[in-house]
C-alpha cells in the first residue's frame, strides 16, 4: 500500500469516528430528553454501538 492510500485511509477513518462522535452526542442529547422509563434500554443499545466502534479498531 503506498503512503498516499494509506493517508487516505486514515482520513476516512478518521471522518467516520467524527461521524460516529456526533452520533453519540446527538443520541445523548435524545435520550436525555425522552422519558425515564426509556433511558436504561437507550443507554444499552448507545453502549453496544460503541463497543462495536472498539472492536473495530486494528490492533484490538
Amino acid at each position: 500500500m503506498s503512503f498516499e492510500n494509506s493517508s487516505q485511509n486514515q482520513e476516512q477513518a478518521s471522518a467516520d469516528e467524527l461521524t460516529l462522535v456526533d452520533e453519540v452526542k446527538v443520541e445523548l442529547n435524545d435520550i436525555d430528553s425522552s422519558d425515564l422509563s426509556e433511558h436504561s434500554a437507550r443507554f444499552e443499545a448507545l453502549h453496544g454501538k460503541l463497543q462495536e466502534a472498539l472492536s473495530t479498531i486494528d490492533g484490538l
